[in-house]
């Protein structure tokens, strides 16, 4: 069933983005050097493969979009379609990766009973993915949270401010980049 939820997923998306939203090319493979005799074979470090922007993760549909695809308009299209319904937003997390963020939208139609996890990817400098907020209201304190804690700004979020932190805290702490002063907080 996850399959076919997948392939629902993409042609929706296709006809609301355009193909090449969801566009994958499998990636030519490194050419072999010719091997010398008598070297010892070390193995080589593998490069990480490019994730395929639709496919099954863990058994589950799974999109991934740069964050200038992801929109409240296209968050309202997973929601009311007639085929989709996705009506529950379960969890919304936020990922530090040294060349990007993401941020990951886990949806649940409870109509359908299927799944569908959203990847946006957002650049590390001035990070900013469109709010869910206005859709699903679960995303309020998860939005909140990763902005507070990450840095993530939530354009069209209707009340962007700090929940767990000091109105007045300076940084993200959970940003890989973040740095801590250890003296001050008595940890040297």
């Amino acid at each position: 069933m996850s399959q076919e939820v997948l392939d629902l997923v993409t042609e929706k998306v296709h006809s609301f983005l355009g193909e090449e939203v969801l566009a994958y090319e499998e990636p030519e493979p490194p050419e072999e050097p010719p091997e010398e005799e008598e070297k010892p074979k070390r193995k080589k470090k593998e490069e990480p493969k490019p994730e395929r922007p639709a496919s099954l993760n863990f058994g589950q549909p799974m999109i991934i979009l740069d964050t200038g695809h992801w929109s409240e308009e296209l968050a309202k299209m997973l929601r009311d379609d007639e085929e989709l319904q996705f009506d529950f937003l379960s969890c919304v997390t936020g990922v530090d990766y040294p060349e990007h963020m993401e941020v990951i939208y886990n949806l649940y139609s409870t109509v359908k009973d299927h799944y569908l996890y959203v990847k946006v990817k957002t650049p590390r400098e001035e990070p900013a993915v469109a709010s869910s907020e206005p859709v699903w209201k679960a995303g309020d304190y998860m939005e909140r949270e990763i902005y507070d804690l990450m840095g993530i700004e939530f354009p069209g979020h209707r009340n962007m401010k700090r929940i767990l932190l000091a109105d007045d805290w300076e940084g993200h702490p959970l940003r890989k980049d973040y740095v801590t002063d250890k003296k001050a907080l008595g940890l040297d």
